[in-house]
């Protein structure tokens, strides 16, 4: 076995001691105590690609619906008497950071021939369990319960009245050791009466309630998670691809056939984009609820989507979240089946480098928005209006010239996604949507260097195609990007990549949208998509105006830096009472800005309550109302409406 051994020496230490060294007494000269260093060593097996024999055997009943429990049992062959280390997952694929929910593990015993054995939790890791195997054991039987959340503040909720979200990583154990691809397991569910499931994985054979899957490898059993529930519908998109949707009520599930072939519209799209497919099969898995968490997560044969009830039957009151399966699918091919050298692990012990997520989500964010708009899921002016609100936003990023868009691949290690106080100055996960406009810009250049005969397209082709039915993984680094784009068209890329991706910058990169045949303007009227966002959120939106987003009560959500509102000391949290001296509406408001642009009127001043404190302020501004949307230049078909075109149809 191999082990890692670890120095709690930090080097800034050392070289602190060294400098007390050489200009005064230490500590110890003074008389005080004064402790040695000890080297600490990692008794945790490393991962090794190495053969793991037998089948682990895992049994869930997921029927405790009404306390939202999991109770496992776990058969885990050992290899050989001693200690023996167990696994809980905690850097999960696809959340860039330790998510492992592993205090929801309770109840937690071990035996071997019918022996309770004793456990220890490793004292560096806690996700590691020691358990000492006696000679003549060749199983243990692991017995716990996995407590999800009941309530939203404990964590996502994954089981409701009506549906669940079964996650494998959550409810599992595995040996240290070994690449979790070389860990076989068989998985069991007893589900409640009558409830369906969907996997990527299929269903060996079925008794009753109880489904016994297929023998898969740790690692695609962790990547296959399962939605099941009372109400469940199938559609079949292609021979390879369907969508299997849960939903709080059975009204929810009705679909037309125009709403499916959207989706189907989609998975063709997508295939010609790429030109392969990843995939035996992909599974689209997809929750209309208020009630389970809501998710986005990819997997490589399938998907993890939750959004609002209203996706198929309020479908005409707005694109809402339908941009986000064109996401995910979108990940089988950049981010699974290619994956950056630093994020690719052999078991979900090791850390995650999320220094090219740029590309990952980046890349991933453009072409779900232009498969959006190509499939019908999105009309291409309602992304049109989406792209004016993402480069708008992201000006308003002003921690942009401290903080390089690289440093924010960091942030789902730094932040965990918690709230922020000041958002536009501390940044967030910007490389999504700012990572979507630098590809966006990608293109521009490959078209005009090209002379039009050349686009993204050509590299997504060349980098994520591949071998078809592939879904193994082939690893990248920043190299690899930059000499693939040269290989598209030639052209100083490390140069424009280490300007966009590494350096601080004044605003967003809207170059893209420029050489796309459009430019971003304001006017005193919101376009459908922020009416429609604003609708969902509860609220008004005076981000470009004044600088903040109010509730529709009244509450201050957020605030830029160094915007009006700022300056004029409102902060998250702050409710406002009143507008002008009248009560608080966010009609009112806009009414209130709108008024503050005549010559001659009054200030806008508002009444601030902060607990049982109340303030006036007076907000300088004078601009109106102004919201993002994109102005079209020139004549004729730009690159941008080209990218945004169907390709398939036609063919169809």
């Amino acid at each position: 076995m191999r082990f890692k051994t670890l120095s709690l020496a930090k080097s800034a230490s050392l070289l602190v001691v060294s400098a007390l060294a050489l200009t005064g007494p230490t500590l110890a000269q003074k008389g005080n105590s004064e402790p040695i260093e000890e080297q600490i060593v990692d008794i945790v097996p490393v991962a090794q690609d190495k053969a793991y024999r037998g089948v682990m055997r895992l049994n869930i009943d997921a029927r405790d619906i009404d306390r939202a429990i999991f109770r496992v049992e776990q058969d885990i062959p050992v290899p050989r008497s001693g200690r023996f280390t167990l696994l809980y997952p905690e850097w999960l694929p696809g959340n860039h950071a330790p998510r492992g929910q592993i205090e929801k593990l309770v109840g937690l015993t071990f035996t071997g021939n019918g022996e309770t054995l004793k456990w220890t939790r490793d004292s560096l890791d806690v996700y590691a369990l020691h358990i000492e195997v006696p000679r003549g054991v060749k199983t243990i039987k692991a017995k716990f319960q996995f407590t999800s959340a009941t309530d939203r503040r404990q964590g996502r909720v994954v089981v409701t009245p009506n549906m669940m979200n079964l996650r494998w990583h959550a409810m599992s154990l595995y040996p240290a050791g070994y690449y979790t691809r070389n860990i076989d397991v068989s998985a069991t569910v007893t589900w409640p009466q009558g409830w369906q499931d969907a996997s990527a994985m299929r269903a060996r054979s079925k008794q009753g309630d109880t489904v016994t899957y297929e023998t898969v490898d740790y690692d695609t059993l962790v990547d296959s998670p399962v939605f099941a529930g009372r109400y469940f519908k199938r559609w079949q998109l292609s021979d390879k691809v369907a969508l299997n949707v849960v939903a709080d009520a059975a009204e929810d599930l009705e679909a037309s056939e125009e709403q499916i072939e959207y989706h189907r519209r989609l998975v063709r799209e997508a295939r010609a984009l790429f030109g392969v497919e990843h995939y035996d099969r992909y599974d689209f898995l997809l929750a209309l609820t208020e009630e389970m968490g809501g998710i986005g997560l990819e997997h490589h044969r399938s998907s993890e989507n939750g959004v609002n009830r209203g996706y198929f039957t309020e479908w005409k009151s707005g694109a809402g979240r339908r941009g986000l399966l064109p996401h995910e699918v979108v990940h089988s091919w950049n981010g699974k089946y290619r994956r950056s050298e630093g994020i690719w692990a052999p078991d979900f012990r090791t850390e995650s480098r999320d220094d090219m997520l740029w590309v990952y989500e980046g890349q991933t964010q453009f072409w779900g928005y232009i498969l959006s708009a190509r499939s019908g899921l999105f009309s291409k002016q309602q992304t049109l209006d989406a792209l004016a609100n993402v480069a708008a936003s992201l000006d308003q990023r002003v921690g942009r010239t401290w903080r390089p868009l690289a440093d924010t691949t960091h942030d789902p290690i730094i932040a965990a996604r918690r709230p922020k106080p000041w958002t536009s100055w501390q940044r967030s996960e910007d490389y999504y949507n700012e990572g979507m406009l630098i590809w966006l810009e990608a293109d521009g250049i490959i078209r005009r260097e090209s002379g039009n005969s050349k686009s993204l397209e050509d590299f997504a082709k060349l980098f994520f195609g591949g071998r078809e039915g592939d879904w193994g993984v082939v690893t990248y680094d920043y190299d690899d990007v930059v000499a693939n784009l040269q290989k598209i068209q030639p052209y100083d890329w490390d140069g424009f990549l280490q300007e966009r991706v590494y350096s601080t910058t004044k605003e967003a990169p809207k170059n893209g949208l420029e050489m796309g045949g459009y430019r971003l303007v304001y006017s005193d009227k919101p376009t459908d998509f922020i009416k429609n966002r604003e609708k969902g959120s509860g609220g008004a939106d005076f981000t470009y105006s004044i600088g903040m987003f109010v509730s529709r009560s009244g509450s201050i959500n957020a605030v830029i830096w160094d915007s009006p509102a700022f300056k004029a000391g409102l902060t998250n949290g702050h409710e406002i009472m009143a507008v002008n001296g009248k009560n608080f509406s966010t009609g009112a408001l806009k009414e209130a800005i709108t008024e503050a642009a005549i010559a001659g009127s009054e200030p806008l001043t508002l009444l601030i309550k902060k607990g049982d404190r109340f303030k006036t302020v007076s907000i300088d501004y004078s601009g109106g109302l102004r919201y993002p949307r994109l102005e079209k230049t020139g004549e004729g078909d730009g690159s941008l409406d080209l990218l945004l075109a169907p390709k398939t149809l036609t063919a169809q």
